[in-house]
């Protein structure tokens, strides 16, 4: 490392924001953030707490970070607007010279040929790739249950779950193993490891991000997006990463929107007090559940805080047969056998090229039991006889969504990310819950296709973390970033894990 005085700067928790200052003052150098993290993967990903959030470190990070440093030096400028930004990224995206298992063991050895689209984008906008996050076997679970890295810890209470299926990037983020992340999310797994994790996780209206060189689940339901510890950070990854890609017809939906490129500057004008927001009252747990009761509690105070300051809060929203609604636009069983075989199909290095090859093998893990779902369903969904019914019941779900927001003029629905508090291991490994039975409420926006987010909402009494989720109308992600940054400003919700305290780095 130079001769810079990097122990002034203060690792823990940094933002992209407080780098740039730093680096631009020739206080640190991306090469020295880069090692500072793998030193703390090192220490606390394989050792000590044992998170095991990391997969891969991508071997070719520090060079990458000094050819940034020397690109500051050489011109005096950045390269983009996430210069020698080290980023976790959900091992579901290809990249290029780094090993990219999908959370599945039978492709540790798989290096792709290329990078994804977002991949490629972040490169572009100065980034440094600095390692691969866990994930369940190929996104399919609401666990971290994973054959690559068996499971991922909850970074404030190590005998509870993470979350899936983006376990390693909102884990990772939490415990301060890389600057900024990227998860993907089809039925919530960006949001529902984000409110587990206390970290912030934005769920996009499809489209506004390429899927292409990410395994998928449901094709239609997938999405690439965000994870970061403050709401500025995850409007720094969304200019980079929103955009439109030939490869992936779906991204036509950026003509839809005019907030690309701006969702930072948008945080100018964010002021809670412009907002109406309305509670679902049917999306909390029941008070006698003592999981429920805790996160009820840590909701209802952060709802309390928004009134303080000045949100119009509607009260007592029902959405009538909202069980129902779920169920009948829940496609997972029946279309990720196609999707996924399609996927590794036209991949000509890949070791197996279906998924039934992997099912088959038993290359999964054990928990996993949504693969038996998949495995039991179809191998062309359109032969179901409800398939086509329960395509259109999304749609449905979504217009009824939308009249109710129209009908109470609010601008966001808030409710519990999740119903539950994050389950122990030991709950999980009694079968307390399926993936299918799971209490998680990110389902609502997902089988809906509306955007949402899922913001901090503090701690129980006991400091496991919860999450509320805001959903908001089509392409309303500028208005999700501007209530999550103003709400920060106000409730200072973010608290990194005890761990961080007792721990040395070394600082090479």
């Amino acid at each position: 490392m130079s001769n810079m005085s990097s122990e002034k700067f203060p690792f823990l928790e940094a933002t992209v924001e407080s780098f740039h200052t730093a680096l631009q003052d020739h206080k640190i150098t991306s090469e020295s953030l880069v090692k500072w993290y793998m030193d703390r993967i090192q220490a606390m990903n394989n050792n000590g707490p044992q998170i095991q959030a990391i997969v891969n470190v991508n071997p070719h990070a520090v060079t990458e970070a000094k050819a940034l440093d020397d690109y500051y030096v050489k011109n005096g400028s950045f390269k983009g607007p996430l210069h020698g930004v080290p980023v976790l990224i959900k091992d579901q995206a290809e990249t290029k010279g780094i090993i990219t298992t999908f959370g599945c063991n039978a492709f540790k050895n798989y290096i792709p040929a290329e990078d994804a689209e977002i991949i490629k984008r972040l490169r572009e906008a100065g980034a440094v790739i600095l390692a691969k996050t866990s994930m369940c076997d190929f996104a399919a679970g609401w666990f971290s249950f994973s054959s690559a890295t068996d499971h991922t810890k909850n970074p404030y209470a190590l005998d509870r779950e993470s979350g899936g299926s983006s376990a390693g990037t909102s884990a990772g983020i939490a415990s301060n193993f890389g600057l900024i992340g990227i998860g993907e999310d089809t039925g919530g797994s960006i949001r529902l490891p984000a409110s587990f994790n206390n970290v912030f996780g934005l769920r996009i209206t499809t489209g506004l991000i390429s899927r292409n060189g990410f395994s998928p689940l449901v094709h239609f339901q997938d999405t690439p997006g965000p994870i970061a510890r403050t709401a500025r950070d995850v409007a720094k990854l969304m200019d980079v990463i929103v955009g439109y890609d030939a490869k992936d017809p779906f991204t036509a939906a950026t003509c839809c929107t005019k907030d690309a490129s701006n969702y930072e500057a948008a945080l100018d004008n964010a002021d809670l007090k412009t907002f109406r927001v309305g509670i679902l009252a049917n999306a909390f747990g029941p008070n006698d559940n003592p999981d429920s009761a805790s996160v009820n509690e840590v909701v209802f105070h952060a709802i309390d805080m928004l009134k303080n300051n000045g949100v119009v809060v509607v009260e007592g929203l029902n959405l009538p047969d909202i069980s129902k609604w779920i169920e009948e636009t829940s496609l997972y069983a029946l279309q990720s056998k196609k999707d996924i075989g399609n996927f590794l199909s036209l991949r000509p290095d890949t070791p197996v090229k279906s998924f039934m090859e992997i099912y088959e093998s038993k290359s999964f893990h054990p928990m996993n039991d949504l693969f038996h779902d998949i495995a039991n369903g179809p191998e062309d969904p359109t032969t179901d006889a409800n398939y086509y019914r329960m395509r259109m019941r999304q749609a449905e779900f979504r217009r009824t969504i939308l009249n109710m927001m129209a009908d109470k003029r609010v601008d966001f629905l808030i409710f519990p990310t999740v119903q539950v508090l994050p389950p122990t291991r030991e709950e999980l490994y009694s079968q307390k819950w399926t993936c299918l039975t799971f209490p998680t409420n990110t389902v609502i926006a997902s089988q809906s296709e509306l955007p949402a987010m899922s913001i901090p909402a503090g701690f129980t009494r006991e400091g496991i973390p919860v999450g509320f989720e805001l959903v908001g109308k089509p392409f309303a992600e500028a208005q999700l970033l501007q209530f999550a940054h103003d709400y920060e400003r106000h409730a200072n919700p973010r608290k990194a894990p005890l761990f961080n305290e007792p721990i040395e780095m070394n600082l090479r």
